[in-house]
């Protein structure tokens, strides 16, 4: 009875440990397949919610490096190199919307476009930060792309959870699979 206790007690604490350890990028995830499916809705408006994201995907990229304690003694370093990378991701974007720009695409290119950035700016830093999970992130945006622009409605939406659920496994899949050795932060 006491083996079945501290068996559950471990998978418990495991499974805190993989929250505590992952929940920005699942944060991440969540926040990207929001807009994917928000944008397979009301494509046009979405400009300011990717714009929103790129500083909350700035700070979750810093604090993937902090993590590591030889990246804690170069912060401002760190911080400098995250912010130039983000802010060419949010020019960039920005770039789309000037007036000259903007008039050789329609609303749906554009949006579209936006959407690309964001997610090249997000899987580029994945591997700078070298965090597969970022990359993941990054990937399923830039894999979003087409489907917004390609799929139905309804379609978009029952495939992007789906691409949620199967990440998700993933970042389970990949916990357990790691020797418990490892589980420690």
């Amino acid at each position: 009875m006491a083996e079945q206790n501290s068996n559950t007690q471990a998978e418990g604490s495991a499974h805190q440990g993989f929250i505590r350890r992952d929940w920005p990028y699942i944060a991440m995830l969540i926040l990207a397949v929001v807009g994917v499916a928000l944008a397979s809705v009301m494509l046009d408006s979405m400009k300011i919610y990717w714009e929103i994201l790129v500083p909350c995907f700035a700070a979750i990229c810093v604090w993937t490096r902090l993590r590591d304690a030889q990246h804690q003694a170069l912060l401002g370093r760190l911080v400098r190199i995250e912010a130039l990378h983000w802010g060419a991701v949010f020019i960039a974007m920005n770039v789309v919307s000037l007036p000259d720009v903007k008039s050789m695409m329609n609303v749906d290119a554009s949006a579209l476009m936006v959407m690309t950035i964001l997610a090249l700016g997000t899987f580029t830093a994945g591997a700078q930060t070298s965090s597969w999970r970022i990359c993941v992130v990054g990937a399923v945006l830039g894999l979003a792309v087409p489907f917004v622009a390609w799929l139905d409605r309804s379609t978009l939406l029952i495939t992007l959870v789906g691409i949620v659920v199967v990440t998700i496994g993933l970042f389970i899949y990949a916990h357990f699979k790691t020797p418990s050795a490892q589980l420690k932060l």
